[in-house]
């Protein structure tokens, strides 16, 4: 970590608390960057709230509208998640963060004027999710490339777990938050607070002393040179290749259910806006735990085999969702089987994140950390478009409840490139090969982020 007056650290910092294992919530920088992800997360849920709730709600969405919304908020992922990694490889990744929060700012600024002037539609709300999809390419790309340079190769399982631990603190308090000022204000005057929250996670990321290292201009490949790079790191990496399938395959049919969550809650269900909200923020508590024990699971289980036995709880926490019908016909409040399915799910979801960002991160040289992470991402998330479309039309088709089976029958298969792999016996993960972690490649000697019930997607 550089502090006033010292050097600039290595890009790589291999070494960071290897004499002395210190925690990350002493560091200054890593603070300031936990503080800016708080706010932030913070922002995303209360929107992820708000905005689906005022489709239906206010605008009256349908299946099909309720499937293009969600595709809209994860297109960017499929149009420019590859190009964005390369170009996140030249830039300072600290101001790609503070450009991205307040790019969301400003966008969600305008939808609530829109809104309280009566000139809000569908079209609006497509248009908004497209930017902020757009925005949170680089946000996510740069964040995950960020936090090994700030934290050292030493710390990313710590540093990661701390991260993940307050995406599922905010997952639990801000549904409910929001759940409970929807009660008295509308969804735009909510997403007022989202705006802030943007901007003081701007302010906050731009506090951070650290010094990036920067490849020199000379170094920089063509872009579709760069491009092919990062994809075949990812394409010859096998372990990592049935870590993307899992997640693509699960993200796919994550997307298609997730997009009728809201419109399953609040119509076929009875639920209204606070109640769905405890229902998010209860679920999410899983999460919460998932954070608070991944490390100390990791080390348990074993840093491998943690990946496909987190995968296993995929399924049977998501079938809790569309069960919540039958047995609400029996009886049973349909909060008890939306909650328990989202905790297992998001406590599932989060230790698998964990372990399996820590591992690219710990895999990947350096100088191709932008480019991995945005063909994982191009992958992992250029399916959850495609799952939505498919979400909303089968909704409109054939009905929301098969198509949330649908879904879960897609989930249970994921989890299989990961349960027949070598991972399930694997104790420890490989790094990068010395020479790779040590310092940058030239370039001659490179080789080639809410789910049912408030869960988040199983990867990222």
């Amino acid at each position: 970590m550089t502090t006033p007056g010292s050097p600039g650290p290595d890009a790589q910092r291999p070494s960071r608390g290897a004499t002395k294992r210190r925690s990350l919530a002493f560091d200054p920088d890593f603070r300031r960057l936990w503080t800016g992800d708080a706010l932030g997360q913070l922002g995303a849920q209360l929107t992820g709230l708000a905005l689906p709730v005022f489709a239906v709600q206010h605008l009256d969405a349908t299946e099909w509208q309720m499937g293009a919304l969600g595709a809209a908020e994860t297109a960017a992922f499929l149009v420019i998640g590859l190009p964005a990694g390369a170009w996140i490889d030249r830039m300072r990744k600290r101001r790609v963060l503070i450009t991205a929060d307040l790019v969301r700012a400003v966008v969600l600024a305008a939808v609530v004027a829109l809104a309280l002037t009566g000139h809000a539609s569908m079209a609006v709300l497509y248009g908004a999710a497209l930017v902020l999809s757009c925005a949170s390419v680089f946000f996510d790309v740069a964040h995950q490339s960020y936090v090994p340079a700030l934290v050292g190769l030493d710390h990313v399982v710590e540093g990661n777990s701390k991260l993940q631990a307050t995406q599922s603190v905010a997952m639990v308090a801000a549904p409910a938050i929001g759940g409970a000022l929807l009660r008295v204000i509308s969804a735009p005057l909510l997403i007022v607070v989202t705006v802030v929250t943007y901007l003081v996670s701007a302010f906050a990321v731009g506090r951070i002393r650290h010094v990036e290292d920067l490849p020199a201009p000379g170094d920089h490949l063509p872009l579709r040179a760069a491009i092919a790079e990062g994809l075949r790191f990812v394409l010859q990496q096998p372990l990592l290749r049935r870590i993307v399938a899992c997640t693509g395959i699960g993200n796919l049919f994550h997307a298609a259910g997730e997009a009728l969550v809201v419109l399953y809650a609040l119509r076929h269900l009875g639920l209204d806006a606070a109640g769905l909200g405890l229902v998010f923020s209860a679920g999410a508590v899983g999460g919460l735990l998932g954070a608070l024990l991944a490390d100390r699971l990791a080390r348990w289980v074993g840093e491998g085999r943690i990946i496909p036995v987190s995968a296993l709880f995929f399924a049977p926490a998501y079938a809790l969702t569309p069960l919540a019908s039958p047995l609400r016909e029996l009886g049973v409040p349909p909060e008890v089987p939306l909650v328990a399915g989202g905790a297992l799910l998001s406590f599932g979801v989060v230790v698998y994140n964990v372990a399996q960002v820590s591992f690219r991160q710990r895999l990947c040289p350096p100088t191709l950390l932008g480019r991995m992470n945005a063909s994982v991402r191009f992958v992992v998330w250029g399916s959850m478009p495609i799952g939505a479309l498919v979400g909303g039309w089968l909704g409109s088709t054939v009905g929301v409840l098969p198509t949330l089976w649908f879904a879960v029958g897609g989930v249970t298969l994921a989890a299989v490139p990961v349960l027949a792999s070598p991972l399930l016996g694997m104790r420890e993960l490989p790094g990068a090969e010395p020479a790779a972690a040590a310092a940058p490649l030239p370039p001659a000697d490179l080789t080639p982020p809410s789910g049912p019930a408030g869960a988040p997607p199983p990867g990222t």
